[in-house]
Formats: structure tokens, sequence, C-alpha cells
């Protein structure tokens, strides 16, 4: 069936293919409608790869070999650069499906909150359909050097976006963004021709021909034993330590992070809300997919250097949030604190944690769009960001102030909406780690280690409530100031954008497995089986 066996292809290239009969547009108006039609015939492909995913198969091609149950579907592999060993590969399964139809879905209402750009509107509408083309490229490939130029190709959308069309200090944040995921990424082009070069002598003998770039063998029983014997446990460690500089940068954890506070507060609210609700999670899928399945014995061995990282960025990224008073850079410090959750996750390599680190990553690039959303709609209206100028908008803005309360609980971490499920399944895996529940070597000193992490990560949220009840009281109660009295209410197409979002933290809230774990679950068990 052809629409089954090129789904994947369809589903990367169909934005670029839009970005192209966008430029061939001659109105503003038919370049918006265009773009968005694109953006939702994405989202409803995406959405066909469930009437395609095998629910019960037990010989479904995936990472592990022999008798054990892979995840991976809907395969499609063509030769590219043969003499490399290089080729077109694209598949999906339980790590990537999630995130896949998050990105489809943030697009749209992304898409809708562009509306209003007017100058050089065709080129951002172009641009646009580009970045989503390179996210999901990123997504869905299955080939090292294909991940790595989908994750490359990426940047540039979003470079020229923040760049062109961005605020007073663009040109800066533009260059601070490029730059530092850029420095990051060498690290793992080191990784990735390391990884070509050592599968070579794996799997040719090192008699010069073409090793593979392939991630399911690269993950395979080969490669691992290849980076266990004593002479190559450096140089996996190495190899490990670079590819996770990448995707840490990338998420960002401190103190890789000081690149995202500027572009978030210079970027177009489309992009703010796109970059923190999916490029951040490219970061953490490429932990999932790339550092810890290639890498198992290095993870395992550096996992409480991993986990420090990931709650010192819960921590200061919280406490850095308390001491905002821009609305957008609180925000995007509140993005660094809850991406340290994932972190943390990815660390204790416990079922709960892992999956509750993919929960977290869907859970934040719900609240974090709604949240920038939100922040764009009152700057538009009173054309600053300053919460102590504001105040009393529940009074002026009764149905903003509603949907704003709405992403505020949910960021926070309220049991009911979105937020919650993620940092709890988090925070039990790690207490579970310090229980030896976990595949890491815990007890004695380290198990008491674990606790204390899971004692301190679990007081990030603690914070997460001060800080996003402030921002309430400070905007939204309280006297209201003579210049906001007459404010006007949320229009149509801005209560399109927030409707499907705020639907959405309550959805992910009651039914966290309907929506998402029924997914990840057998993937991060095959996840786990290759770590151990």
């Amino acid at each position: 069936m052809f629409l089954r066996d090129n789904l994947l292809t369809l589903l990367i290239f169909f934005p670029a293919i839009g970005a192209a009969l966008v430029l061939l547009t001659r109105t503003r108006n038919a370049a918006r409608w265009l773009t968005l039609c694109f953006a939702v015939s994405t989202l409803v492909l995406s959405l066909l790869v469930l009437a395609f995913f095998d629910w019960g198969r037990g010989d479904v091609y995936g990472y592990l070999s022999g008798d054990a149950v892979g995840t991976v579907q809907l395969v499609q592999q063509v030769d590219w650069i043969p003499s490399f060993g290089i080729r077109y590969k694209v598949g999906i399964d339980g790590l990537s499906f999630p995130l896949v139809v998050l990105t489809t879905f943030i697009f749209v209402v992304s898409c809708v909150a562009s509306w209003n750009v007017r100058r050089m509107s065709r080129g951002y509408m172009a641009l646009f359909l580009l970045l989503e083309c390179g996210v999901l490229g990123t997504f869905l490939a299955l080939d090292f050097f294909l991940f790595y130029v989908f994750f490359e190709v990426s940047l540039l959308p979003m470079y020229f976006l923040i760049g062109i069309w961005g605020g007073p200090r663009k040109e800066y944040a533009a260059i601070k963004f490029f730059l530092y995921t850029l420095i990051g990424s060498i690290g793992l082009l080191v990784v990735l021709i390391g990884v070509h070069l050592c599968s070579r002598d794996v799997f040719t003998g090192g008699g010069g021909a073409a090793g593979t770039f392939d991630l399911v063998r690269l993950a395979g029983p080969e490669m691992r034993a290849f980076f266990a014997r004593p002479e190559n446990v450096n140089t996996g460690r190495a190899f490990f330590l670079l590819a996770m500089l990448a995707f840490l940068v990338k998420v960002p954890a401190v103190p890789f992070h000081t690149w995202l506070p500027d572009a978030h507060v210079e970027a177009p609210t489309p992009m703010s809300m796109i970059l923190a609700a999916v490029l951040l999670k490219m970061g953490g899928y490429g932990i999932f997919r790339v550092a810890y399945p290639l890498f198992p014995a290095a993870a395992k061995t550096l996992w409480m250097l991993i986990a420090i990282i990931g709650v010192v960025s819960i921590i200061y990224g919280a406490l850095c949030a308390m001491s905002q008073i821009d609305f957008k850079r609180l925000v995007a410090y509140s993005s660094v604190s809850h991406m340290g959750f994932v972190v943390l996750g990815a660390a204790m390599m416990t079922p709960m944690s892992v999956n509750g680190a993919i929960f977290m990553m869907v859970a934040h690039g719900i609240t974090s769009a709604m949240l920038f959303f939100i922040v764009g709609v009152i700057y538009e209206r009173v054309h600053h960001r300053e919460m102590n100028r504001m105040g009393g908008l529940a009074g002026t803005m009764p149905i903003y102030a509603g949907f704003s309360t709405v992403a505020a609980f949910a960021n926070l971490g309220l049991p009911g909406l979105c937020g919650f499920v993620g940092e709890f399944m988090v925070l039990l895996g790690s207490f579970q780690a310090a229980r030896g529940g976990s595949i890491i070597m815990v007890g004695g000193a380290s198990a008491t280690a674990v606790y204390v992490l899971s004692i301190a990560a679990a007081f990030g949220v603690v914070l997460a409530a001060a800080y996003m009840l402030w921002t309430i009281q400070r905007v939204f109660l309280g006297r209201v100031r003579p210049e906001h009295s007459k404010l006007p209410e949320i229009t149509g197409r801005e209560a399109a954008v927030l409707t499907p979002l705020a639907a959405m933290c309550v959805l992910l809230g009651v039914l966290p497995a309907f929506f998402v774990l029924v997914f990840t679950d057998r993937s991060v068990a095959v996840l786990i089986d290759i770590l151990r």
C-alpha cells in the first residue's frame, strides 16, 4: 500500500513542498491560508500513523535481535551514499510518536498565532514550514547521518525567524542561539564520525569497507560489546559526554542554558511557542535515541553527573524565574527548570522515570506554548512585559485570565493537569532508583545521594508553585491600573489558539495513559533492556 509504505516520508517532506508553494503565492492572505492548510494536513498525516501502527505483533522491526520485542515500525529505507554506508532510513516508535504528534499540533496553533505577521509574510511562512520539515525529520530518522542532517537543518529556519522577525536585540539573540547549538553539534559530529569508524571495525573487520550509520545496528549487542572492552571503555565515555553536550545544550540544561532566555525574549511569539514546545524536545529525544542506546555502559557509569545536572537545572531555573520581572523571561527560565526533570528522569534509568521524562516533554510542550502565547497576547495590548506594571487584569480580561490560570496551574504541577503527571513519575522513578529499582549501581552512599537529589528535585516543584502563584498575583489580581481599565478581551483568533492548548492540558492530566504512556511503555522497556 503506497500510503503506508511512504507515510513517514510524506510526513517529513510535505511541509517542505508547502514552503515552496508558499513562495509562489502573490498575497499575504494566500500565503497564510496555504501555510495553515499544509500544517493541518501534516497533523492529519501524523494521526494516520495510528491507523497503521501494529500494537500486537511480536516480530516488529526493533532495536533488539533474537526473541526480543522491537518497537520501530513503518520503516522505509533506501541507499543514499552507499560508499559511506549512509542510508535514508526513517521509522517511528513510542519514543518518537508522541513528539511527532506534539510537533504537528504545535505548528498548527503556531500558524494561527502567526496570522498577524505582516512584514515579509511569504518568507516567514516558507521558513515556518521548512522548520517543521527539519524537526519531523529529526524525530523520524533512524540513520545517524540523516539524524545529524535534520538536527542541523532545523537551526537555519529558526535563526532567520528570530533574526528577521524578532525584537530589538534580535540579531544578538539569533547569533547566540545558533552558535551555542552549533558548538554543541560539533561534539555530535565527532561522535558521528567516531562511531562510524568503530562500526567499520566491528561489522567489517576493519577491512576498509564502509561501516554503518544505522541507529538500530549501532545500538545492537555487537557495538555494546565493542565499547565494553577495556581498551575502548574510555572512548565510549568520551563519545557519550560529547553526545550529551550536544543534547544538553539543546535541552537546555545548566550551565548550557544562557542562550534560551535571550532567544525567547527576542523571538516573535509563535517562534517562542515552537522553540519551547518542540525544539527543546530535540535535545531530550536525542538523549533517549542516540546517547543512551549507543553508549549504555558510559550512561550507567556517569549517571550521577547527569542526575546532578538535572537537579541543578530544576532548582536554578526555578530560582531565576522567581527573580524575574519580565513575564516572558520568567516563562523561559521556567522551561529550564521543567526540562531538568527530563534530564533527571533519564539519569535514574527506571521505566517509571524514563516514561515520566518523555511525558514531561509532551506536557511541557503544551504548557510552554500556551504560556508564551499568553505573554504575547498581553504584550500586543500594553507593549511591555513588566509584571510590576500590570495588575488587575482578571477584572478587565476575565476570559484571558481564565486561560492564563489553566496554563499557570498546569505549569506548576497541579494534580489533574498535565504538568503533575510527568513530575510525579520522574520523582517516583527517582525514589525507586534509590531503593534499588534501577539498573544503575545504587547502594550505600550513592543511594543516599539519590535520595538527596530526589528531595531537592521535589523542592523544585514547590518553587514552581511559588513563582507561578506570584505571577498570577502580580498580573491578574489586585487593583486595576487606569491605563489597563479598557483593555480588549481576547479575539476569536486568540481563543482558537488557547482553547485546544487548554483542552490538552486537561486531557493529558486526566488521561495520561491514553494519550502518551500507551505509546511509550513498550519502547521504554526495550530501551531499558539495552541499558542493562
